[in-house]
């Protein structure tokens, strides 16, 4: 029976189709649907009897989807109104589809052969009441199965057994069977893949019906909402500018690593899984699926990305590059799946912001390395490190850049291809690495060996402080050494500089101590007469008075100043002691018998060759000793091995 001639039906009042069906539902030309040609009462006269047996046929399949529709009219009573098809019966649910199928056949043919205008309306508010039913259950769906499929359930389940189990299905596998290609599944993932099923078996039928938008727009409000409170619950949020400036170190490195957590859920979990959800319930439809995910997910990934955007903007200190390096990894290390989920033109937006963001932190990373060089060359600071001990400058520089070493992998990443950022005489030619088999001297190496030589070059000015040569020597001596010695306790740092580099200023070392002994023990040794001189006893005295005034004075300077590693210091002492005592002792030994007769001999000859190593072992402790007044008043300790 014709939903027009059935009263209880309830549907013959219904409103004009919806501007989606219009296509379907409607003849292009007003001239196919004018009176002249329709008009009820005339437009079967002097039909073929075939035209006649296809209406009936056309009127026999509305009326056998009117019955299945109409049945689940929520507007018929108030059991349909509360209960749903696809939780009640999958069976019915299956039935309703194919009404919805069948009428929608129906109507094609209506108006493919010209038939009434009439049973076309007829076939139109039907077909309104089945979408309106389905919008509903698809609805229903939707929000009773949000933890079935929230974004991490639909990207962690395998994919092939989720095919096979949709495949069965749509070949109308029982309620009962719950296993798939020989295993078992859990019920929460039967219950998830159940509503896959089936909300793409709606989609399809309201797609297919030209209702994809209304479908479209009830899965975008739901699952926005879905993927908005999951990156809430992720800590992402709509940072200001003004709030980053605000915090501190600690709190900002805590929000950084706080966003790379939530970022790798974000991307791997939330939007991957909404996409599969997505392209699984909107198959039927490309424009749909991809225009759903974009309106999902494109104010979420703004935010997401918004935060390391505002930190590249804020100051450029050089502690900031730490937590830019690692933004920049696990940005990089998103990169593929970034790419592969927002891979639409829609979407790209998402993906170029990502790309920008990359670039970004890149050129953040290089700008902080370039204003680090340029801050220790433009250090003004005047400061006179008592006894030319390590600058604070030295220390703040090679702790920064053993630092750096740890974060070699990122940095090679970040400075391939880009070049120091000042022009110098240093070339990555003035270095070997010992890395094997590489062609070339990597980037993140000549980077921190160039940081390196800004450095060398600034003690080399601060060193002139100094109005003593030797110390000025001894002061280039000792940070250098620290240098090297830095380089060495780094295992990245001397990987990535090489045991060449570590071996030539090793070499420097020793020439700027080298240097040192021979401005500040010239004085000293030049006291003593050449072997082959011969001296009377006045000019033996001179001798010992010249080396007594000589050697105080070094004595007590040197005592003041400081080599703060123990083995330099040794060596130090060993090499001082290896020129000087074995001469004093020649001397000592040829003119002292000639001097036995002498009165106050004591003060006269001041120094044993044995008091000279004692007192050497006094020397590069930065704190100034006065000598005894005689030898034989000095205080027993330890003689220096020579």
């Amino acid at each position: 029976m014709l939903v027009s001639e059935t009263p209880k039906s309830g549907i013959t009042t219904l409103p004009p189709p919806r501007r989606g069906m219009s296509s379907l539902f409607f003849m292009s030309s007003n001239k196919s649907l004018s009176s002249s040609h329709y008009s009820h009462s005339s437009s079967f006269a002097g039909t073929s009897p075939s035209r006649t047996l296809s209406l009936s046929m056309m009127e026999e399949n509305i009326e056998n989807a009117e019955a299945v529709i109409t049945k689940w009219d929520p507007s018929s009573s108030s059991y349909t109104k509360v209960t749903f098809i696809f939780q009640q019966s999958r069976k019915e649910a299956e039935e309703f589809l194919k009404a919805v199928k069948t009428l929608r056949s129906a109507m094609h043919v209506l108006l493919g052969d010209r038939f009434p205008s009439s049973k076309i309306v007829i076939a139109q508010n039907l077909m309104q009441l089945a979408m309106k039913r389905l919008e509903k259950e698809f609805y229903q769906i939707l929000s009773a199965s949000r933890d079935q499929l929230d974004p991490e359930s639909v990207s962690n389940r395998p994919s092939s057994r989720s095919s096979k189990f949709y495949d069965e299905e749509a070949e109308g596998r029982s309620d009962d069977e719950l296993d798939i290609a020989g295993e078992s599944i859990t019920e929460d993932e039967r219950a998830s893949v159940l509503a896959m099923s089936d909300l793409k078996s709606i989609a399809d039928c309201m797609i297919s019906s030209g209702y994809g938008k209304e479908c479209a727009k009830i899965y975008r409000v739901i699952r926005k909402s879905i993927i908005d409170e999951g990156l809430y619950h992720l800590g992402i949020q709509q940072f200001k500018s003004s709030h980053i400036q605000k915090m501190d170190s600690q709190a900002l490195d805590n929000e950084i690593k706080k966003w790379m957590k939530a970022a790798k859920i974000a991307v791997k979990t939330l939007f991957q899984g909404e996409k599969i959800l997505c392209d699984h319930v909107f198959a039927a439809s490309e424009t749909i699926k991809v225009s759903c995910f974009y309106e999902i997910t494109k104010e979420g990934a703004t935010i997401l990305f918004s935060f390391p955007e505002l930190l590249v903007k804020t100051k450029k200190v050089p502690e900031r590059i730490f937590g830019l390096m690692e933004l920049h990894e696990a940005v990089s290390d998103l990169w593929p799946e970034t790419e592969a989920v927002f891979c639409s033109e829609s979407t790209s937006g998402s993906k170029l912001q990502a790309l920008s963001l990359l670039l970004k932190l890149g050129d953040s990373v290089r700008s902080i390395l370039s204003d680090f060089g340029s801050t220790i060359q433009k250090d003004s600071t005047k400061i006179l490190v008592p006894g030319g001990g390590v600058h604070p400058l030295t220390q703040k520089v090679m702790n920064y850049l053993t630092s750096l070493a740890d974060y070699s992998i990122i940095l090679c990443d970040i400075l391939a291809d880009y070049p120091p950022p000042a022009n110098s005489s240093f070339h990555e030619t003035s270095f070997k690495s010992s890395m094997p088999d590489e062609g070339s001297t990597p980037a993140v190496s000549v980077h921190l060996a160039w940081l390196i030589l800004v450095l060398l070059c600034k003690l080399d000015i601060k060193a002139e402080i100094y109005k003593d040569v030797g110390l000025a020597y001894l002061f280039l001596a000792n940070n250098l050494h620290f240098i090297v010695e830095k380089v060495q306790q780094s295992p990245n740092l001397k990987l990535l500089l090489g045991e060449d580099w570590v071996a030539e200023h090793m070499k420097k070392v020793k020439l700027y101590a080298s240097t040192y002994e021979i401005t500040a023990w010239t004085k000293v040794l030049s006291s003593l007469p050449e072997k082959s001189l011969e001296m009377s006893t006045e000019m033996a005295k001179e001798c010992f008075r010249r080396f007594n005034i000589a050697f105080e004075e070094a004595y007590r300077k040197q005592t003041s100043w400081i080599v703060e590693d123990r083995k330099l210091r040794d060596d130090l002492k060993v090499s001082i002691a290896q020129k000087l005592v074995p001469t004093y002792q020649e001397f000592y030994d040829t003119y002292m018998v000639m001097l036995t007769e002498e009165k106050n001999l004591e003060l006269l000859v001041r120094f044993s060759p044995d008091d000279l190593g004692n007192y050497l072992s006094d020397l590069f402790h930065g704190t100034s000793t006065s000598l005894s007044p005689t030898s034989s008043s000095f205080p027993p300790r330890s003689c220096l091995p020579l």
